[in-house]
């Protein structure tokens, strides 16, 4: 009779790594198939936590601070009692908690884990493929396609474009090299509509500046910016003919649903490791985006003629 482990996975964000991390999620899914599967996350991601098919329990990590003893008690308490702990965030605050943890068995960096992954070359491997040599440390060997319809949820919207694409031009504004410039966002989004595609553009609040000009450029432009949830993007993504867009957190959901994708990479992120990653992605990079001509990205969508 086989006894039920209790196991962790401690993935606590960005957006893209979160996506990126489906790849895993799925492969320790299918490991413990009659485990008991918890997720510590942070909190944006914890419906999409809840709502996947990965995980029997999800819990929050509010990330206190090392002088913090009341909210160090409660994390160490979230990260006690486990038969087996997946660190796939491996930074230096979750290696951290392996000693909060009272050092279980272990898959991660720390020190004395278990199962730490040691490979020298760890750094240099995309994170898709450095997840997975990390959990063949610890007997995985099989890598199913993360199942992903869980993820679209149908977006009114959207319900009577036909043929559209979906232009993504912001990212962190903390790294604004990471941005092709708006104006030539414009020229594709006038490509679009001068070949029947309608341009949507999606995006947080704090991109309404952008969109601002870029509607004063292309008035036909559909803008959702801020109005859409990571299911509602998934929707919009999944029907697109393509999406164009920055080394940003939204390419990566356009990527795991198929949708034929271009990514824009600067010198300041390396694609070779962080790259979204799917049948459909297209990665373009140029070391000073503002250098990227339109010309280049045009010739990239088939529909150009």
């Amino acid at each position: 009779m086989h006894l039920s482990k209790k196991i962790l996975i401690i993935r606590l964000g960005a957006l893209g790594d979160f996506i990126q991390s489906f790849f895993a999620f799925a492969a320790i899914r299918q490991h413990h198939t009659s485990d008991h599967i918890t997720l510590l996350t942070t909190k944006p991601f914890v419906e999409l936590g809840h709502n996947s098919p990965w995980f029997d329990r999800v819990l929050i990590d509010e990330r206190p601070h090392f002088f913090n003893l009341i909210g160090n008690l409660k994390l160490a308490q979230n990260l006690s009692g486990y038969d087996f702990v997946y660190d796939l965030q491996t930074s230096k605050r979750s290696t951290r908690y392996f000693k909060l943890a009272g050092k279980p068995k272990w898959s991660g960096i720390a020190r004395n884990a278990s199962h730490q992954h040691s490979n020298p070359k760890r750094n240099e491997m995309h994170t898709i493929d450095r997840q997975r040599d990390q959990l063949r440390q610890t007997g995985i060997t099989r890598f199913p396609a993360p199942e992903v319809n869980w993820l679209i949820r149908q977006f009114p919207g959207i319900k009577d474009l036909k043929r559209y694409a979906v232009l993504v031009p912001g990212c962190s504004k903390k790294r604004p090299e990471k941005r092709w410039p708006i104006e030539s966002y414009a020229e594709i989004a006038n490509l679009c509509i001068h070949n029947n595609i309608t341009p949507v553009v999606v995006g947080g609040y704090e991109e309404r500046s952008l969109v601002a000009v870029l509607q004063s450029k292309c008035p036909e432009v559909v803008n959702l910016v801020g109005k859409t949830s990571i299911f509602n993007l998934a929707a919009v993504f999944a029907d697109a003919l393509f999406a164009l867009g920055n080394d940003t957190g939204p390419m990566h959901i356009a990527a795991i649903v198929g949708c034929p994708s271009i990514v824009l990479f600067s010198s300041s992120s390396d694609p070779l490791l962080t790259a979204p990653r799917g049948k459909n992605v297209k990665i373009i990079t140029q070391p000073i985006l503002k250098d990227l001509t339109v010309k280049k990205v045009a010739r990239e969508l088939k529909w150009v003629h």
